[in-house]
């Protein structure tokens, strides 16, 4: 048994959730369902909020977003620290800490050009307007690892991107590692971007997709018209009424024609799109307003599970988490939508506290990095071959012959 820590700041960007695992490798080398020790959620704070959030719209230079990077690394280590202190872990109680970092930026591949792009000598062609996927995540994994005194693992998406792989969602590895064993279900993770994966034990069978928005156009929608950083628990959204030719608009968005695997980041559904929008439809109430928005992000999810998911039939169980899912509103109009042979539960029914089981897939993907097991799914993904995703950082005390003067002469 290892304890992990995995933290986690996702597209909502609505704070650090930090967790602490017990995790066990099964008979068939692979891990069993983690167990949830403890967890906690840390606030940004507000200075380098204000420096993501203007990074996420591309407006910083280049010299202030490598400050950035090391900022979001110390934000990573106190969320990290504050945790084991409060569990009075110490250096070498960890295993290890996974976290991926604050994605600024995020590119698919182009899938039906990769299918003719075969030329393997070719390497600076694949990005040089080439088909292959890349991204951007902040967060230097090497204060984390100094601060923490722990082997940590950031990055998880570049080594799929390399085999031809979305690099996202990257939840797929977790949900085969915990629902194995009573697949084939489905999981939906509602965090800015919302995404579906249908878990199996045989990974060959194995898929995973962004269905579109989760809570990003909701949260810029709250920012908007409430001055709040979301509609607390749907609220505002279920005192409205959906302006079908609005609804309409937001269902003819092209991203809905992409094949799966598909990954939406916010050029997709962010805060240009959804400015434009709410200017367009600026005489609408609020309340129809965010009822219309919350009518999208159900539908959007449904229709894109009933799409591209050709063995429903045989699944009787969608096991959901992220911050979505503290909207009852959304819950409730989200339940509407689904087939009646579809069960809506929460991912805390087995085990996995909803709120934080994006950072406990963090640490479930960083011990099998440090393990050297492959933890993504080709199937999912479109990556040509298994891997190994994740950039390991060892911590100052594992450093050898540190102790040894001969060793820091130069002879």
């Amino acid at each position: 048994m290892a304890l992990v820590l995995g933290l986690n700041s996702g597209s909502s960007f609505d704070g650090v959730d930090a967790v602490v695992i017990e995790i066990t490798d099964g008979p068939d080398g692979y891990p069993e369902r983690p167990k949830f020790v403890d967890g906690h959620s840390y606030d940004w704070p507000g200075l380098v909020a204000e420096q993501v959030l203007r990074a996420f719209e591309n407006k910083l230079s280049l010299f202030e977003l490598c400050r950035l990077n090391y900022l979001a690394g110390a934000v990573y280590a106190e969320s990290a620290r504050t945790l084991m202190r409060k569990l009075r872990l110490g250096a070498g109680d960890l295993e290890v800490i996974g976290f991926d970092g604050q994605t600024l930026y995020q590119e698919p591949p182009d899938h039906a050009r990769l299918k003719d792009f075969v030329d393997d000598e070719n390497l600076v062609g694949r990005w040089l307007d080439g088909p292959y996927g890349c991204g951007l995540q902040i967060g230097e994994p090497s204060i984390v690892a100094e601060a923490c005194e722990t082997p940590t693992v950031t990055q998880f998406r570049p080594m799929d991107h390399a085999l031809g792989g979305t690099g996202a969602p990257l939840m797929q590895y977790l949900d085969f590692v915990a629902f194995r064993d009573i697949g084939p279900v489905l999981t939906l993770n509602i965090g800015g971007i919302a995404n579906c994966q249908l878990a199996d034990r045989d990974r060959s069978r194995m898929m995973a997709f962004d269905t579109g928005p989760g809570n990003v156009m909701l949260d810029q929608a709250a920012r908007a018209r409430l001055s709040q950083a979301y509609d607390a628990d749907g609220a505002t959204a279920a005192r409205g009424r959906i302006d079908q030719t609005m609804l309409g608009e937001l269902l003819a968005h092209p991203y809905f024609h992409r094949p799966v695997p598909r990954s939406a980041w916010r050029l997709d559904f962010g805060s240009e799109y959804a400015d434009a929008v709410f200017r367009k439809y600026s005489g609408l109430s609020s309340e129809d307003l965010f009822a219309t928005l919350t009518e999208f992000t159900a539908i959007a999810i449904t229709r894109s599970i009933a799409d591209n998911v050709s063995r429903l039939a045989e699944i009787r169980t969608l096991i959901a988490s992220g911050g979505g899912t503290r909207n009852g509103f959304l819950m409730k109009r989200l339940a509407a939508h689904l087939p009646s042979s579809l069960r809506l539960a929460a991912s805390d029914e087995f085990g996995m506290p909803a709120q934080f089981k994006e950072a406990i897939k963090f640490a479930t993907l960083a011990h099998a990095t440090i393990n050297r097991l492959a933890n993504n799914i080709p199937a999912a993904s479109g990556a040509e071959r298994f891997g190994i995703l994740g950039k390991l950082v060892y911590p100052p005390r594992m450093a050898l012959g540190a102790a040894d003067p001969a060793a820091q002469t130069t002879g």
